[in-house]
């Protein structure tokens, strides 16, 4: 697995765009948000549409259309730097294939942001444009919002990532050891649904590959692993970091299965590493080059996410 191309930090002054590609957005998560992104000296702008119901699934942010414009009009205003998701939910498996992805490559390299459904968008964006990625918090995300730690590390990302590429969070060693891959991943059931569409990669061979999930059942989580390795899509993985299972089984019951499904790859495992759905949740970069120590339970990039 190669690295992929790192997009320009941000500066003061720049413009981002915060989109809904997903589930809809509470208008006051999201004007508190946008008021971080502003003490940030950022020029956040919403998309038209980010605020937007379905008429009939009001699971999601406004019709697919919609939500596909504000995203596609956002990666190519050249006067946009970085496009933000507002929040997760779902949606974005049925906006990936109403992009244009030849303009959104003829647009150049931005800086994304997002997580948990928007997996599919991370897949996609490295696959088709192979850029690198944040997976991070949202900026109407009430984790977001409310967390002064994850504000503090996403911001040293986008503006200074040079100061966060070994990322500490005091995580265990399910499996002992040390690995050389390039970061991918995210939501565990977004990437086993994402499996065998056109966006998706062919394996995680080569990667550091980042799991974690929200409101599962063990016995869920167990068909998506089951799944990815029945498929052949976890050969040749070279490590495995796992985040936050916000509303899943405790860990007495929830270990077992990781250690079951994960443990018989013969690569580091460390656990508990503190992304995903969780309160003061790091931002991951991926596809970028990094060595995992499970002992230590530190991931250190090669070089800073961003240029």
């Amino acid at each position: 697995m190669k690295e992929l191309v790192r997009p320009r930090r941000l500066a003061p002054g720049a413009r981002v765009a915060v989109v809904a590609p997903s589930g809809p957005v509470p208008e006051e998560r999201l004007q508190a948000g946008l008021d971080v992104l502003r003490g940030w000296d950022l020029d956040p702008v919403a998309g038209p549409h980010v605020l937007d119901r379905h008429p009939e699934f009001d699971y999601l942010a406004g019709t697919d259309a919609d939500r596909a414009a504000d995203f596609q009009n956002a990666w190519c205003d050249p006067t946009v730097d970085a496009v933000l998701c507002a929040r997760g939910g779902y949606g974005a498996q049925r906006v990936i294939d109403l992009l244009d992805w030849d303009a959104l490559r003829a647009a150049g390299p931005k800086v994304f942001v997002g997580f948990s459904d928007l997996t599919v968008l991370h897949e996609a964006i490295a696959t088709r444009l192979g850029l690198v990625t944040l997976y991070g918090p949202m900026a109407a995300g009430i984790d977001f919002v409310k967390s002064p730690r994850a504000q503090e590390h996403l911001r040293a990302t986008l503006f200074a990532p040079e100061t966060v590429r070994t990322v500490a969070s005091g995580g265990t060693a399910l499996v002992p050891g040390r690995a050389r891959g390039v970061t991918l991943g995210g939501c565990l059931c977004l990437l086993a649904a994402d499996l065998g569409t056109p966006h998706a990669r062919p394996s995680a061979r080569g990667g550091l590959l980042c799991l974690e999930d929200v409101g599962e059942e063990t016995y869920r989580l167990d068909r998506y692993l089951t799944q990815l390795q029945r498929c052949g899509w976890l050969e040749g993985v070279r490590g495995v970091l796992l985040g936050s299972w916000e509303e899943c089984a405790d860990q007495a019951r929830l270990r077992p299965l990781l250690a079951d499904r994960l443990g018989g790859l013969g690569v580091p495992v460390v656990e508990n590493v503190g992304f995903g759905h969780c309160e003061g949740a790091l931002t991951i970069p991926f596809g970028v080059a990094a060595e995992l120590d499970a002992d230590s339970g530190t991931l250190t990039l090669d070089e800073p996410a961003l240029r």
